[in-house]
């Protein structure tokens, strides 16, 4: 089996249990993980004048238990955030030239800050793919 595959079916696992995946706190002051985000796409417009598709698979890693809470109830406002820097990354995007994955690392990590009000959630790439 593809490895890539089994990390997809991983992570789909995980979103669609609803409830990441905990692990206690490096400081013990509570319990933190990882909280899987809904994929953030974007159309983009190729060479020849037809559409495709920007994706970007997104989670977060996050010691802190308070912060975590916070980022679960924040979700919606994350996905919006995220599908917004994913349509601008599209929309600089040059025909036939991959996507700038420094600058959507540290625009995802941005506005990850600045929705959950401090920093200490860090931002995990999986796929960024165009189609």
């Amino acid at each position: 089996m593809d490895r890539r595959h089994l990390i997809g079916l991983t992570l789909s696992g995980l979103a669609w249990a609803g409830v990441a995946h905990a692990s206690p706190d490096k400081s013990g002051g509570g319990k933190g993980g990882y909280l899987s985000l809904p994929t953030a796409t974007a159309t983009v417009l190729r060479r020849d004048g037809r559409r495709g598709i920007m994706t970007v698979e997104t989670g977060l890693d996050i010691a802190d238990g308070a912060l975590m809470e916070r980022a679960r109830l924040s979700q919606p406002r994350l996905s919006a955030a995220y599908n917004e820097i994913v349509r601008i990354a599209a929309e600089r995007l040059l025909p036939d030239a991959p996507p700038n994955v420094e600058w959507l690392v540290v625009a995802l990590q941005h506005a990850t800050d600045a929705i959950l009000g401090k920093p200490g959630a860090k931002l995990l790439l999986g796929t960024v793919m165009v189609a």
